[in-house]
C-alpha cells in the first residue's frame, strides 16, 4: 500500500477577496471505524442478535436478525463528505460455519437504497473469500469482483482477516500471517459515492445470503493497512484493533449487567479434581480446582482463570533438601499423564537421576548413566516420551556421545534410545517449526576448540530418528531458546567463550525458507542462558552474563559480578531493543513464572569472585520500574532453577554446581 495515503475530500468553496479558502478535511475520522458496534441494535428486542461463547471467546450470531436490524446509515460516518476512502483496510474476526458448494454469505454490504445497487460487499463461499464494488464512469457502472481462492477458514476455528485496498492492489491477511496479494486491472474508485448508502452486517439487505457463523470484530480502517497495527501477535486469530463493548474479554463476568440485554447461550462442563489437560478437546470446557478455590477455564492450551482468591507471592520457605549423587549442573522438570510429577538431575559424577514427587517430595526413582551430564530436556512426538541427555565428557572408551531416552510404558522406565554424537555437549532445545520435530544441541568445545559447529538434528518419521538438518557455528555454545512471535519461529544461542574472550556475540536466528538464518546479534559476556518471556502482548529476551575475561587482561574478582541484560522486542524496530540492566554474580540461568497475576525472575547467582555462598535474587515485574529486587535467597554455586506446580500449591527447585543438594523452595501466598 502507498506511504502516501490519499484521502476523500469535500469540495473547497472558492476564495474570494479577503477570504482564504477552507482547509480540506478526510470525509471520515482517521481511527479505526467499529462498523459493529455500529450496528448492534441497543437491545435484544430490535431483531434477534444473540451474543455466544464458543471457545472461551464471545461473539454475535446473526442468523436469527432481520437484515435492517443490523444496519446503519452511512451518514452516520461519513460526516465530512459522501466519498468512501480510496485507501483502506477491513478487519474481520469470525468463525464460519460449513457451507455446501454454490451457496455465498454476505459479511457486509454497503447498498445504495434507491436503487437497491451494491456499492461494497465483503462475502465467502466455500472455496473463495470475494471482495466487490461498484464502479462508475461515464461509459456505465459495472460490478468488479477481486477474489481470494482458499483461505481456510472453514475449520471451526476462530480467525482474524485483514483486507487491504489501495488503488489496483488488494492484500489480504489471515492470522498475521503471510499476506496473498492480488493486482486488479480494474482499481478500487476515487469517488465512489456514499449518499443514501446503507451499512448492512452479515446480510445484503435480504435474507438471501445471511451469515451464519459467530462475528466479533469488523473495523474499517481508513488510509491505511491494519496489518501493522495488529501484528506480530500472540494469539493472532484474535488480533484485535476495536470490539463491541458486549464481547470484550475472553472470560471473566461481563460488564455491569450489560449480557442480560441480550440473549446469551453457552455450553458448559465443569470438571473436578487435580489439574487435567488443555487440549482441543477440553476447549471452552471449566475446571474447578478446591485446593486454590479458583474456577478456571480452558483457552487454547491454557487454563485461564475465571474466579478464583486473589494469590499473592508472601514468602518463600524451604521444603526439601533433596540429596543428589553429585553436583548438579542441571534439572528439568516434567509431566507424565498418568505417571506423575519428574524431575531430571544432570549429575557430575557417572550417575544422573530421576525423582518422582511422591506424598508431597522428590523421592529417588531411576538412576542413568551419564558422563558428567550438563542438562536434561523432556520433549514429545505424538504419544512418545523422550528425555535428552547433553554430555560433557566422552565414555571410558573416549567415545563422545549424548544419548535420547524413550518413556517405555511398559517398564514405566527411561530406556536409551538413540545416541547422538555431540562435543562438550551443554544443553539441548527441543521445538517444532510447520509440524515437524527438531532438536538443537549446544556443543561448547572440540578439545581445546571453542569455535565449533552446533546442530540442529530433524525427526525422520520414517526412520523415527533424528537426522543432522543443519549446522550454525558457535562460540562455546552454553545453552538454546526457542520462541515465536505471531507466524515467526526463532532460536537464540548463548555462547560463552572464543578461546581468548568471554565478551562474545550471542545470535538470535529466525526461520526463513526451510533453515535459521541470522537475525540479531547481542554482545555478552560468558552467556550461560537466554530465557524468553511474555507479559501480556509484550514479549522479553534476558540473557544471564556469567564472567568477563581476556586473556590478554589480569583477572580481578569483580569481573563475575557483571551486568545480565533484558531485552524486549520492539516491534517497529523488527528487533530487540535493551529494557533493563540488572547486576548479577555470575548468573548461569533465569526462570521467569508467575503467582496469580504477579510475574517474576528469579536468577542463578553462582559466584561473586571470592565465594560460591551468593544470595540468589527473586525480582517482580512492577510494570514502569521494570523488576525489582523483592527476595533474596541464600544458594551455594546455583546453577539452575525450575519452577513447577502441584495440587498443593508453588514451588521452586534449584540445584548446586559445588555441593550434592538440591533444594525444593515453596511459595507461600496470602
Amino acid at each position: 500500500m502507498s506511504v502516501l495515503l490519499t484521502l476523500c475530500v469535500a469540495l473547497l468553496p472558492l476564495a474570494t477577496p479577503g477570504r482564504g479558502a477552507q482547509q480540506w478535511e478526510p470525509c471520515t475520522d482517521l481511527r479505526p471505524l467499529d462498523i459493529l458496534a455500529e450496528a448492534v441494535p441497543p437491545d435484544s428486542a430490535a431483531g434477534g442478535v444473540r451474543v455466544t461463547r464458543v471457545q472461551g471467546v464471545r461473539g454475535l450470531q446473526l442468523s436469527a436478525a432481520s437484515p435492517h436490524a443490523m444496519s446503519f446509515p452511512a451518514s452516520r460516518i461519513f460526516v465530512r463528505c459522501d466519498l468512501f476512502p480510496e485507501e483502506f483496510s477491513i478487519v474481520v474476526t469470525l468463525k464460519v460455519p460449513n457451507l455446501p458448494p454454490k451457496k455465498n454469505e454476505y459479511l457486509l454490504a454497503v447498498v445504495a437504497e434507491d436503487r437497491d445497487a451494491l456499492l461494497l460487499g465483503l462475502r465467502y463461499s466455500p472455496t473463495q473469500l470475494h471482495f466487490l464494488f461498484l464502479r462508475e464512469d461515464s461509459a456505465g457502472a459495472w460490478q468488479t469482483r477481486v477474489s481470494f481462492r482458499s483461505p481456510t477458514l472453514m475449520d471451526s476455528q476462530w480467525h482474524t482477516l485483514v483486507l487491504a485496498v489501495s488503488e489496483g492492489s488488494f492484500s489480504l491477511t489471515m492470522d498475521c500471517g503471510l499476506p496473498v496479494d492480488v493486482v486488479a486491472d480494474v482499481p478500487f474508485p476515487a469517488t465512489l459515492s456514499m449518499q443514501g448508502a446503507r451499512f448492512f452486517i452479515g446480510s445484503r439487505r435480504r435474507t438471501k445470503g445471511l451469515f451464519t457463523g459467530l462475528l466479533r470484530q469488523l473495523v474499517l480502517l481508513p488510509g491505511s493497512d491494519a496489518t501493522p497495527r495488529l501484528c506480530p501477535c500472540r494469539n493472532a486469530e484474535f488480533a484485535l484493533l476495536s470490539i463491541p463493548r458486549i464481547l470484550r474479554g475472553f472470560t471473566g463476568k461481563p460488564e455491569e449487567n450489560e449480557v442480560l440485554r441480550y440473549p446469551y447461550e453457552t455450553d458448559m462442563k465443569v470438571t473436578l479434581g487435580s489439574r487435567p489437560p488443555c487440549t482441543k478437546l477440553e476447549d471452552a470446557q471449566f475446571w474447578f480446582d478446591a485446593s486454590r478455590r479458583g474456577l478456571y477455564l480452558c483457552v487454547g492450551s491454557e487454563w485461564v482463570s475465571v474466579l478464583a482468591a486473589e494469590e499473592k507471592l508472601d514468602y518463600v520457605e524451604e521444603h526439601q533438601s533433596l540429596f543428589t549423587n553429585s553436583e548438579t549442573l542441571g534439572i528439568e522438570v516434567f509431566v507424565i499423564p498418568e505417571a506423575g510429577l519428574f524431575v531430571a538431575t544432570a549429575n557430575r559424577k557417572t550417575t544422573s537421576a530421576i525423582y518422582k514427587w511422591t506424598d508431597g517430595k522428590f523421592a529417588s526413582y531411576q538412576n542413568i548413566r551419564t558422563h558428567q551430564a550438563q542438562s536434561w530436556r523432556h520433549f514429545t512426538i505424538g504419544k512418545r516420551i523422550f528425555l535428552a541427555v547433553a554430555n560433557f565428557e566422552p565414555n571410558e572408551k573416549g567415545q563422545e556421545f549424548s544419548v535420547i531416552y524413550k518413556w517405555s510404558q511398559r517398564k514405566l522406565r527411561f530406556t536409551p534410545y538413540q545416541r547422538v554424537p555431540t562435543h562438550s555437549a551443554r544443553d539441548w532445545e527441543a521445538f517444532q517449526v510447520a509440524g515437524e520435530h527438531f532438536l538443537a544441541v549446544a556443543n561448547h568445545r572440540e578439545g581445546d576448540n571453542h569455535n565449533i559447529n552446533s546442530v540442529i538434528y530433524k525427526w525422520n518419521p520414517r526412520t523415527r530418528l533424528f537426522e543432522t538438518n543443519q549446522t550454525i557455528a558457535t562460540s562455546g555454545a552454553y545453552d538454546w531458546e526457542f520462541f515465536t512471535v505471531g507466524p515467526y519461529s526463532f532460536l537464540a544461542v548463548a555462547n560463552a567463550f572464543n578461546g581468548t574472550s568471554t565478551k562474545v556475540l550471542s545470535h538470535l536466528y529466525v526461520w526463513l525458507v526451510g533453515s535459521f538464518q541470522l537475525f540479531q546479534s547481542f554482545q555478552t559476556f560468558g552467556a550461560a542462558d537466554w530465557e524468553v518471556f511474555r507479559i501480556g502482548e509484550r514479549t522479553f529476551l534476558a540473557v544471564a552474563n556469567s564472567h568477563s575475561y581476556d586473556v590478554e587482561m589480569q583477572v580481578q574478582n569483580d569481573s563475575y559480578v557483571i551486568n545480565s541484560v533484558i531485552y524486549e522486542l520492539n516491534v517497529s524496530a523488527q528487533a530487540f531493543v535493551k529494557f533493563q540492566e540488572v547486576l548479577t554474580c555470575s548468573a548461569l540461568d533465569w526462570e521467569f513464572f508467575s503467582v496469580g497475576e504477579d510475574y517474576f525472575l528469579v536468577v542463578a547467582n553462582s559466584f561473586d569472585g571470592k565465594t560460591f555462598s551468593v544470595n540468589s535474587i527473586i525480582y517482580r515485574w512492577q510494570g514502569y520500574e521494570g523488576f525489582v529486587a523483592m527476595h533474596s535467597l541464600p544458594t551455594f554455586g546455583c546453577r539452575d532453577w525450575e519452577a513447577f506446580r502441584t495440587a498443593a500449591g508453588a514451588y521452586l527447585i534449584y540445584s548446586s554446581a559445588k555441593e550434592p543438594l538440591s533444594r525444593v523452595l515453596r511459595l507461600r501466598t496470602g
